[in-house]
């Protein structure tokens, strides 16, 4: 068998495409916040950058209001950009890049390897909530960028349908996430 053999990709519909480049994004995405957690960081930052993670928790201290600011930051300025054409992709492993990042922030500042800290939030269902729509974004990224170039308009609707799915999955997100924070996971 051929290393490189692409007749899957030839021989698949258009639907199973999509669905291949999505989890190809989802596998680059986790690659690059890797790669970020391991860039090295000085305590002094690590604790900047840490405080200003912790810093929804006391600036939305309810439920609602934490919910609502959880989604907003991560559909309205990490999740739609990366729909953008071309510019998506940049802005997707930009921002997966500066999770890593974080990743290591909190580690260092609570005194454990970055690795557990990698481990602890793939073992959550936030990561996978999010990290399946800033995939499917940033593969639409792609397909937008194709489609607009063989001046196939209709790819656009299939844009707004994807931020929608985005959007729901990225509430439930949001919902989860401030869950587990009121109950201090």
């Amino acid at each position: 068998m051929n290393l490189f053999d692409l007749s899957f990709w030839r021989n698949a519909s258009s639907k199973r495409k999509r669905i291949y480049s999505i989890i190809l994004m989802f596998i680059l995405a986790f690659i690059v916040t890797i790669i970020g957690s391991y860039v090295p960081i000085s305590h002094q930052n690590a604790q900047t950058i840490y405080n200003q993670v912790n810093s929804t928790l006391t600036e939305h201290p309810s439920f609602s209001s934490r919910t609502e600011f959880i989604f907003t930051n991560n559909f309205l300025y990490v999740c739609l950009p990366m729909f953008i054409p071309i510019g998506g992709i940049v802005w997707g492993f930009t921002v997966m890049g500066n999770t890593g990042y974080a990743l290591a922030a909190i580690s260092s500042v609570k005194g454990y390897p970055v690795w557990l800290e990698l481990l602890s939030l793939v073992l959550t269902p936030v990561f996978w909530l999010e990290f399946a729509a800033y995939s499917t974004a940033m593969a639409e990224s792609i397909w937008l960028t194709r489609r607009l170039l063989q001046r196939r308009l209709l790819e656009l609707k299939n844009t707004a349908i994807l931020i929608g799915i985005c959007a729901l999955i990225l509430i439930v997100g949001a919902v989860v996430e401030t869950w587990l924070i009121s109950i201090g996971i």
